[in-house]
């Protein structure tokens, strides 16, 4: 008995700490960017759950982009699923997007509201030690 409780032991210490050892960069692009099932009318609710506004005040942020995909995709953007674009590093394929504008310009939390508009498009990021860390555009692709 002894034995199965320091094996669950050790199994939850090294759990917490492969989370703690996640970047405080990516986490926040997770938090702010990443939604597989992202709607366009549910920018409010989303934007206002995920506690998003320009950085270190409570002014609205004028737009915030959802990326619909799953973290092991956006990241795979930062090494084979992605080309270097400037500083940044554009992904290879298209993504579904939801692009959410500010509608009421001088609101502050937890008022604003926005307007949500869906996409498909390249994305380009910032990527930190094979992480993604700033969401930078949305390209707009062509096929050939």
């Amino acid at each position: 008995m002894r034995i199965q409780l320091a094996c669950l032991l050790l199994l939850f210490a090294s759990v917490h700490c492969q989370d703690a050892s996640v970047s405080p960069r990516y986490r926040k692009f997770i938090d702010q960017h990443i939604n597989g099932q992202m709607s366009a009318t549910r920018c409010d609710v989303e934007i206002r759950s995920r506690g998003i506004s320009k950085t270190n005040s409570n002014e609205c942020k004028e737009t915030n982009t959802f990326i619909r995909a799953t973290t092991k995709i956006i990241k795979s953007i930062c090494g084979q699923a992605g080309e270097p674009y400037g500083e940044m590093t554009k992904s290879l394929q298209p993504f579904d997007i939801v692009v959410c504008k500010l509608k009421n310009q001088d609101a502050r939390q937890p008022h604003c509201q926005y307007r949500g508009q869906t996409f498909t498009r390249r994305i380009a990021i910032k990527c930190d030690q094979g992480l993604p860390v700033h969401f930078d555009r949305d390209i707009v692709y062509f096929d050939h």
